[in-house]
């Protein structure tokens, strides 16, 4: 008798479970758990929640709710994610690639952008003088390696130019 009884309980809790991961609540509070944390794109939650276990159909409505509601943002975002970005020395070219891969729309990328107020020319240079130090690269070895660097970085050519001309006279 105990087999049978612990057979019932189990198939009790799976089907709970199975319940929860088809829930909307459920999806729509798990979405708000990880939104208190920090922010994310649509795409990139819904992926997170099933990851989580939860059916793709209800965790897009749950995310598609929370974005009519306004507690999701694309724009909140990419507008986050290019401030971490450019914190971490990272250039335009690059962040537009991170977000576009995380399924932000090419106008929310460029009002991001254009609203961090960043000078990407002072960034690359203050990058290459962190990595490289002030001088100016000795010849075109070095000069051509920097500049593979800038361009990991996610710098436009112009920006790159300019950084690895500046130094010392």
């Amino acid at each position: 008798m105990p087999a049978t009884l612990h057979e019932e309980i189990s198939d009790l809790l799976s089907d709970r479970q199975e319940d929860r991961f088809s829930c909307g609540k459920e999806a729509r509070k798990k979405a708000m758990d990880f939104l208190a944390r920090r922010e994310y794109g649509q795409q990139e939650l819904v992926k997170k929640l099933a990851e989580k276990g939860f059916n793709r159909s209800v965790a897009e409505q749950a995310v598609v709710r929370l974005s009519e509601e306004g507690l999701q943002s694309d724009q909140r975002f990419a507008e986050s994610f290019v401030q971490s970005r450019v914190n971490q020395g990272k250039g335009p070219v690059r962040i537009r690639l991170d977000l576009g891969q995380r399924g932000i729309a090419d106008s929310a990328i460029e009002i991001a952008l254009g609203e961090a107020e960043a000078n990407w020319y002072e960034l690359a240079r203050d990058i290459r003088f962190k990595k490289f130090g002030q001088a100016r690269p000795a010849d075109f070895k070095e000069k051509a390696r920097q500049m593979r660097f800038l361009q990991y970085r996610g710098f436009e050519p112009d920006h790159i130019q300019a950084a690895v001309d500046w130094g010392d006279d």
